[in-house]
């Protein structure tokens, strides 16, 4: 192959990664037309298209699924090798792509950025807020973070917080004009705060515990969100009941800004997990990940 063609390889891997053209040009600093003539490019030497494209999407033809699966994993253990031998001066560097509900940043990640700052400036991290539950892998992240569960059996997970409770919460100002609910059934009866799950587009079940089993609720209400800061604010504004995770609202509720209701019915959350296949840990730049993460924890602890 000839060398002026390898520098456009890693273009080809992140238009099938972000699934476009334009997508592929705002993560690599390109315009759209330069990313189009890299692809085209590699299309004329290979003789083969391998991208099929239409006004409204962008897909891997067969050649270009061939290409992309050798190609996305040999790009990625080029990048961890680089990162390795820059380390050996004692510094990670590199840029360490996360995948993350928005959820995670004030509960886990901010601390942690924090902390790297000072300590790793040679890391560039990149949060990409993500409600699905992304294919870390295939869409190139080097790490994602979710609630312990909804994690891959096949993945290295790391504790980033203890196990905390979703719990149901409301303005007082709510509760005055609709009062508290006292039983499950009671919701019925509530204008409550939705979710809409991005991956089925259904809308999600409240879960809690009732005399020692697990039970999921259907639920109803005049406002529908996406994730949970979005339901806070409606909450705070007196709009309705919002199903949260209780760290979220703590200052809240402290504050008497809201109110937490049916708190028999609780459950546990097995709390945030960063989590990577097992190769990853190898990089330098994820390793000093962890280890700040450990360090916060274990500060936490301490206190």
């Amino acid at each position: 192959m000839n060398r002026d063609l390898l520098p456009h390889l890693s273009v080809v891997a992140t238009v099938a990664r972000r699934g476009g053209f334009a997508a592929a040009a705002r993560e690599l600093g390109m315009s759209a037309s330069a990313v189009s003539h890299a692809v085209r490019l590699v299309e004329e030497r290979l003789g083969q298209p391998l991208f099929a494209r239409t006004t409204r999407s962008v897909a891997l033809t067969e050649a270009g699924q061939n290409l992309v699966d050798v190609l996305i994993p040999a790009l990625r253990d080029i990048d961890e090798r680089i990162d390795r031998i820059r380390a050996v001066n004692g510094r990670a560097s590199g840029l360490l792509r996360i995948n993350a509900a928005r959820i995670c940043l004030p509960l886990a990640v901010t601390p942690i950025i924090t902390a790297m700052a000072g300590r790793y400036p040679e890391v560039e991290i990149e949060i990409f807020s993500d409600e699905r539950l992304t294919d870390i892998v295939s869409e190139g992240f080097d790490a994602g973070i979710r609630i312990g569960e909804m994690i891959a059996q096949n993945m290295v997970a790391v504790r980033l917080t203890p196990p905390f409770r979703s719990v149901v919460v409301a303005s007082p100002a709510y509760i005055g004009r609709r009062g508290y609910p006292k039983k499950l059934t009671d919701l019925s009866d509530h204008n409550c705060i939705g979710y809409r799950l991005m991956r089925s587009g259904g809308i999600y079940q409240w879960e809690f515990a009732e005399n020692g089993r697990d039970v999921s609720v259907a639920v109803r209400g005049q406002s529908i969100v996406t994730e949970s800061h979005s339901a806070i604010e409606l909450a705070l504004a007196g709009v309705g009941l919002a199903y949260v995770f209780e760290p979220l609202v703590q200052v809240d509720i402290a504050a008497g800004r809201l109110v937490q209701v049916l708190t028999d019915y609780a459950i546990e959350e097995a709390g945030l997990f960063l989590y990577y296949p097992r190769r990853a840990e190898l990089a330098p730049k994820l390793r000093a990940f962890i280890e700040t993460a450990r360090g916060i924890g274990r500060s936490r602890a301490a206190h």
